[in-house]
């Protein structure tokens, strides 16, 4: 059985609920790791898995919240012998690799090794010879990419990684069991800030596009730390227009895929 657990479910900005978006796919004793802001290992294994498990980690791209705890990672495990694969775009990984040896991580005395892979949008791969995998264009950062995952068991899952609506890539993945999707605030927000929606995606358009494309679960994150609203307002938002199952996740919590 795959499982998702939630490292973090907020923007940039933590607050005492919510720390930065980041999220993992658990499957046995194989774990993919989405993002990498900060005590990923300790998030870990409050979620009930072992970091040692962690075999990848894919980075949507490189603003702080979303790779900082990179080195930590390595850094806690070097007493472990292992291999993590580093997946991200060429920008992204290129910047892995300069954090990683800023600290000296990849020195041989480390027993946790990376290897990286950089991917283009609309490529394919594999991780494990069991996840299939297709990077997909995001509108965020140069850097950015979104991730349609691929499961062995026949569940289909995109992450947007931050992006704007009007760019979403829920537009080029075709069927998703589910979607985890940029919902920054509710729509006041955006007409408050326009300029939000050059970067971001709220509730009332990502309720809109989730039903228009037949999303049947739609799990929203990446909420914003520097407004106050609540998740009564996001779900109404949402649910002007969308009718599939709603997940509105909370830090460390895991649930069944």
């Amino acid at each position: 059985m795959i499982e998702i657990g939630f490292l973090g479910t907020g923007g940039a900005m933590s607050t005492p609920e919510r720390d930065n978006t980041s999220f993992l796919f658990g499957e046995e004793q194989n774990i993919i790791l989405v993002d990498c802001p900060g005590s990923a290992v300790q998030k870990i294994l409050r979620l009930g898995w072992k970091p040692q498990d962690l075999g990848a980690i894919v980075i949507t791209h490189v603003h702080p919240d979303h790779i900082y705890g990179l080195p930590a990672v390595f850094h806690s495990l070097m007493l472990q012998e292992g291999l993590i694969h580093v997946y991200g775009s060429e920008a992204t990984v290129g910047f892995c690799i300069q954090l990683l040896d800023l600290f000296g991580l990849r020195q041989s005395k480390f027993k946790t090794k990376a290897e990286f892979h950089a991917v283009r949008p609309g490529q394919d791969f594999s991780i494990a010879d069991r996840t299939d995998v297709t990077a997909l264009q995001a509108m965020h950062h140069p850097s950015s990419l979104a991730f349609h995952f691929h499961f062995r068991a026949g569940v289909h899952f995109l992450y947007s990684g931050d992006t704007p609506a009007a760019a979403s890539p829920i537009k080029l993945a075709g069927h998703l069991d589910y979607l985890g999707h940029d919902c920054s605030s509710p729509s006041r927000f955006f007409e408050e800030y326009p300029v939000l929606s050059s970067m971001h995606t709220n509730s009332l358009e990502l309720g809109r596009m989730a039903e228009e494309a037949g999303v049947k679960t739609l799990i929203p994150c990446h909420f914003f730390g520097e407004v106050e609203f609540s998740l009564t307002e996001i779900e109404e938002e949402i649910r002007r227009h969308y009718t599939g199952r709603l997940i509105i996740p909370r830090d460390l919590e895991r649930y069944p895929l």
